[in-house]
């Protein structure tokens, strides 16, 4: 089956609302500390959180990130009551990648603003890229109860609901979203094929993938997993042709080019088989999967020259692996050149002990005993 691109939602950055003027600020309840200062420290405070504020934003700016942070967490020290600083800090780390940290800064921020979508939204997309799908699938919702328009709130809840294989769910996510100004609607039946594909309601996948194909006929994605669809709904060489035309429009995605080969290794035809293989390490040629699957296909048809000039080249991409050097052995003894195939099947031997691999220690032994 192809590789399913999940849709891709982005964290949006939040307006930092920083502290108010001076005349118009009043404590905020519970914040003790800020109660007890008088009028003139009060404005000197907020001088600084909003020269933080401003540093921080710079610091942003320049994708110094982790500055930033610093800067925030500052301003966030001298006004702890300030969701928005929070979620700011949330955002940078997000930037960096560090989605644990994130969480958190988020979950100070909804502390303090419990009904603000977007800081709801960020936790959900925090967590998803931390794989708590379940926990990002809570906020998400939340987002959008609070904000029903929140697209990319119901985008992020129809991917968090497929990981879950709630297929149905994710579908209605996705619905919902479609009907939203500002939806990428070829984008969005896009991945409601690729759920219905999980979820091997193949025929209704063709045709959603075909309604993604008439909106954006130049996607690769797009035309790789109609033809996925299509070959499972029983329109083989429709799904053929969908793949072919992916592989036009993306020549260095190799995966497209082995899904060719499947198609017409599953029909009998070895010979186009393994001239899209062969297409397929060219497109990547550092792809151990391309690499693997030529091989074994080489060998099984006899084509033993070929097949050790592959798996050489697998042996050099993937060393670690006993069965590539025993699989170039076998190429190796049907080409008569005794003495390079007992070298590999003493390769494979070795890797076979070093991984605890029983059955290939028995078969490498025994090529050996009979070689030697």
């Amino acid at each position: 089956m192809a590789a399913i691109a999940s849709l891709i939602v982005f964290l949006p950055a939040i307006d930092l609302v920083v502290a108010r003027p001076a005349a118009a600020q009043t404590a905020t309840p519970g914040s003790t500390a800020q109660q007890q200062l008088s009028p003139e420290q009060r404005r000197e405070r907020s001088r600084q959180v909003n020269e933080l504020v401003r540093r921080g934003r710079e610091l942003m700016r320049s994708r110094s990130f982790a500055e930033a942070i610093g800067v925030y967490e500052q301003a966030a020290q001298l006004e702890p009551d300030n969701a928005r600083i929070h979620s700011a800090i949330g955002f940078a780390y997000a930037q960096e990648r560090n989605y644990a940290d994130a969480v958190s800064a988020y979950r100070r921020a909804i502390a303090l603003d419990s009904d603000n979508a977007n800081f709801h939204y960020a936790l959900g997309f925090c967590l998803a890229n931390l794989g708590e799908n379940a926990s990002a699938a809570d906020s998400y919702r939340r987002a959008t109860t609070l904000e029903p328009n929140n697209l990319d709130a119901h985008l992020g809840l129809g991917v968090v609901l497929s990981r879950l294989q709630d297929y149905d769910g994710s579908l209605a996510a996705y619905r919902q979203a479609s009907s939203l100004r500002g939806a990428n609607t070829a984008r969005i039946f896009e991945s409601m094929g690729e759920v219905l594909l999980l979820s091997t309601r193949y025929r209704e996948a063709a045709e959603m993938l075909q309604r993604a194909a008439d909106l954006a006929p130049r996607r690769a994605e797009v035309q790789a997993n109609l033809g996925v669809a299509l070959v499972n709904s029983g329109r083989v060489q429709e799904g053929l042709n969908a793949l072919k035309r992916a592989a036009e429009l993306e020549p260095r995605n190799a995966n497209i080019f082995l899904q060719i080969g499947d198609l017409y290794r599953a029909q009998g035809n070895s010979q186009e088989a393994i001239a899209f293989y062969q297409r397929a390490t060219f497109a990547e040629p550092d792809s151990v999967d391309a690499h693997t699957t030529l091989g074994n296909l080489l060998l099984e048809q006899g084509n033993y020259l070929q097949a050790i000039i592959t798996f050489r080249r697998l042996t050099e991409l993937e060393p670690e692996s006993g069965d590539a050097f025993f699989k170039l052995g076998m190429a190796l003894e049907e080409r008569d050149r005794t003495s390079e195939a007992l070298s590999a099947f003493r390769s494979a031997l070795q890797l076979y002990e070093q991984q605890g691999n029983e059955e290939g220690i028995q078969q490498a032994e025994s090529k050996i005993k009979k070689l030697d």
